[in-house]
């Protein structure tokens, strides 16, 4: 147990509260410091609540540098790339064309699998009561394909899947139809992932903020994290704007913002923001039984509790800005017309938009794991597009490092290390 260790968390999202919760469950004093004053507008509300075992394959994978030279050009593309001038964005570039490869996506699959599978179990374990309210459906997800030329790449990755005990079937577009009584569907196939789930973020989070507060950490919102103070390989304290908070152990769970905080504490963890975009239509013209991805369009689509959302885009660059790209949504808005007839003709403008920064290592990795630099700090960051996949499993981790257990997953490759 931790004897009544403090343990300041910088950053409230999933996967910061979660840690949390693990931690006050080893017996550790709490403080996590939200740097937004209301919190409820991050990646970890407003994503697309998938559970995504299917996803085994980091983003750093081949062929996905020249889809993004593709897509490119096309304003409405649910791609784009800004920065270029800059360093760290050219920096980051070049070690994503380096990972890029075949052999890093087979040295990743089982661990990526395995960090969901587990985090599946925690939410259904730990999470029951929480993820009951959430809507939470341990169900499966289509992938669906409008040409043929995609389904064939779907079926092999559903063949990858399977050899690592993923379960997985083929769906022609009249085995589509027959899942899908209710909802049509301009598409050529889908492949099935049997071991998916989904969830309403919002819902859960809201929960899982009260959960905490409820047993006894204390949450700080308005806490952007100005400094820090390190003697040798010690980190005392954490400033803010009019505070300093001292602690025994840290943990740097702070999203799209966490490289620049690395850099405050002399560190070299590279993160780009992928900024994403997201609606939610509260009484669509139909709605499909399971959450889908449409392949072609990038898109996600999750039957939640207060109605069906749509999430997609990746616009990459540093953390600057959560303007809205209109054209990107406008693309999202034609994606969805051309998979479900349903919506054509339906106004889809009056859908609130959302927009928030998830963050992106160039490997597709998470960082999770002790820096050597510092003996006291513990990162949690850069789980891309997984963050509420991976949240459960990340807290977890978390607690065991910090409570000096063995871990559940190896960490080799999620050291915060290996840009140093």
């Amino acid at each position: 147990m931790s004897s009544g260790r403090h343990v300041v968390v910088v950053g409230a999202g999933v996967v910061g509260l979660c840690a949390a919760d693990e931690l006050l469950t080893r017996g550790f004093r709490v403080t996590v410091l939200e740097r937004e004053t209301k919190p409820g507008d991050g990646c970890s509300y407003g994503n697309g609540g998938l559970i995504v075992p299917s996803h085994f394959e980091p983003l750093a994978q081949p062929g996905m540098i020249g889809m993004g030279l593709k897509m490119l050009p096309d304003r409405r593309s649910p791609f784009g790339l800004h920065g270029l001038g800059s360093v760290e964005v050219l920096s980051w570039v070049a070690q994503f064309a380096r990972a890029a490869n075949a052999k890093h996506v087979e040295r990743c699959a089982s661990i990526i699998r395995d960090l969901n599978l587990i985090s599946r179990s925690v939410y259904e374990s730990t999470y029951s009561e929480l993820v009951a309210e959430a809507g939470y459906e341990h169900r499966g997800e289509f992938m669906i394909c409008r040409t043929a030329a995609k389904l064939e790449g779907e079926k092999h990755l559903a063949e990858k899947a399977n050899l690592i005990g993923l379960k997985t079937r083929v769906l022609s577009k009249s085995d589509l139809k027959t899942e899908e009584p209710d909802c049509e569907i301009d598409a050529e196939g889908a492949v099935y992932f049997e071991d998916d789930a989904k969830l309403t973020p919002r819902v859960f989070m809201d929960g899982l903020r009260k959960r905490v507060i409820a047993r006894g950490a204390t949450l700080l919102d308005g806490a952007e994290v100005q400094q820090f103070s390190i003697e040798g390989k010690i980190l005392r304290s954490v400033k803010l704007s009019d505070l300093e908070v001292e602690a025994d152990e840290f943990v740097l769970a702070a999203g799209a913002w966490s490289a620049s905080l690395a850099r405050k504490l002399g560190l070299k963890v590279p993160i780009l923001a992928g900024k994403g975009y997201g609606f939610t239509v509260a009484r669509p013209p139909q709605t499909p039984r399971l959450p889908a991805l449409l392949i072609e369009g990038r898109l996600a689509v999750t039957p939640m509790t207060d109605g069906l959302r749509f999430v997609g885009t990746m616009e990459l660059g540093r953390p600057t800005s959560l303007e809205v790209n209109e054209n990107r949504v406008e693309g999202m808005r034609r994606s969805i017309a051309e998979y479900y007839p349903a919506f054509r003709g339906f106004d889809l403008k009056d859908a609130k938009v959302w927009c928030g920064l998830r963050p992106c290592p160039p490997d597709g990795m998470p960082y999770i794991g002790r820096t050597s630099r510092l003996d006291n700090l513990v990162f949690a960051t850069g789980h891309g597009m997984m963050g509420m996949s991976l949240g459960p499993v990340s807290g977890r981790l978390v607690g065991e490092i910090l409570a000096n257990e063995t871990p559940s997953v190896p960490l080799e490759l999620l050291s915060p290390d290996r840009y140093a």
